[in-house]
């Protein structure tokens, strides 16, 4: 699997439904076709139960949708694939979300490096990188801390250094600022904004309109589509 083939039309959704029957049938993507490209930053508004959150989902292979196509790069995902596409998650895919599921009885340091483990072998290689990815995210003198000895916006810190450190081309994230207060959701999505480049896509979900517009393409699920708001791709 070629890592950094640079692709402009990276995903590509084509007729994209998603229902869920265990709720009287919810339509909450309808035929949703969309492309997102290299080296740009997404914002993805809407209101709550709109389809973000599925959306990410389905970005990321955790959900599958019920009709359509998505391709990453020029290859059609195959849902029955299993083992494939959990390849493919960890190898091309960052998921960052609001709460920031670090693991509890982990250090820093371990919860970066442990999701590197599927793809390098090497322990002592592991802990190299994320040691690197920490500094590089400001927390190089908390690496040894425990998730409930940070702040919000440190662990949050960390989680983007553990969605960083398989050096996806897709990131996605999910409220990755909603929990906090302002001045430290600021710093950490300027954090989230320099990690874009050349050969990667930055896709977020957010409620807040200050930080959707620093996007390149501002987006919106309306009745289960996606409407472009702003667009400087």
């Amino acid at each position: 699997m070629s890592k950094h083939k640079n692709i402009n039309n990276f995903i590509k959704l084509s007729n994209i439904s998603k229902s869920f029957t265990h709720q009287k049938n919810l339509k909450v993507l309808k035929k949703l076709t969309y492309n997102f490209k290299l080296g740009k930053i997404y914002s993805l508004m809407g209101p709550s139960g709109s389809g973000k959150s599925t959306l990410l989902n389905l970005l990321s292979l955790i959900d599958r949708p019920s009709s359509g196509i998505m391709k990453y790069g020029n290859k059609q995902i195959d849902y029955k694939n299993s083992n494939y596409n959990d390849v493919l998650r960890a190898n091309k895919i960052g998921i960052i979300y609001q709460q920031d599921n670090l693991l509890p009885d982990f250090t820093a340091l371990e919860n970066v490096y442990l999701a590197n483990l599927a793809i390098e072998k090497n322990k002592e290689i592991s802990e190299i990188k994320s040691k690197k990815l920490l500094k590089k995210v400001g927390l190089s003198n908390r690496i040894y801390h425990y998730p409930a000895e940070l702040s919000g916006g440190e662990k949050q810190r960390v989680s983007i250094a553990r969605a960083l450190i398989n050096d996806p081309q897709v990131i996605l994230a999910d409220e990755p600022t909603g929990s906090l207060d302002l001045e430290t959701a600021k710093s950490v999505f300027d954090l989230l904004k320099k990690q874009i480049n050349a050969n990667r896509l930055i896709i977020f979900a957010t409620h807040n309109r200050f930080f959707a517009k620093k996007a390149d393409c501002m987006l919106e699920i309306v009745n289960g589509n996606i409407k472009t708001i702003n667009a400087r791709v």
